[in-house]
């Protein structure tokens, strides 16, 4: 079985999480990257942002540097925006549409995850939910043991 972990990171939390999800299912990475990234610094962030979710916006991603739908498990992970997945997620949901896939969702949090991965799970019927996770910060609320429960939840599915 082929695995992927999809994942967009502007904090380098999700990132870290993908990382540790890869390496315990004996994954590939695609990171998805904007043509035009925000800044990831100061407040204006969460303006431009929030902005992106509210507005819908799809913004252009450099191409993939791998096909997900040649994978049969994806691993699809977000930073929390605005109670929702990140605008480059919206973008890759409507031109790859996914279908007949496993698929394990995660997203990382500030606040709380909100409605992120049901909102993320309603973008990919036709494929096969196998479970979710949300992780607090990350990078800063001891790495190690949210680097651990992301393999052990990874391992488990795989």
């Amino acid at each position: 079985m082929k695995k992927l972990v999809v994942f967009y990171s502007l904090e380098g939390n999700t990132k870290f999480i993908a990382q540790a999800i890869a390496q315990s299912a004996g994954a590939d990475i695609l990171e998805l990257r904007p043509e035009k990234e925000i800044s990831s610094s100061g407040f204006m962030k969460y303006f431009w942002g929030g902005k992106q979710v509210l507005t819908k916006e799809k913004p252009e991603l450099l191409p993939l540097e791998k096909n997900p739908h040649e994978y049969d498990l994806i691993f699809i992970g977000t930073p929390v925006w605005a109670s929702t997945f990140a605008p480059p997620l919206l973008t890759f949901f409507s031109e790859e549409k996914l279908r007949d896939k496993k698929i394990a969702l995660f997203c990382t949090y500030g606040g709380n995850a909100g409605l992120t991965l049901e909102k993320m799970e309603e973008k990919l019927v036709g494929n096969e939910i196998m479970s979710r996770i949300g992780f607090k910060e990350p990078l800063k609320n001891n790495p190690e043991e949210c680097a651990d429960k992301a393999k052990e939840w990874a391992g488990g599915i795989v």
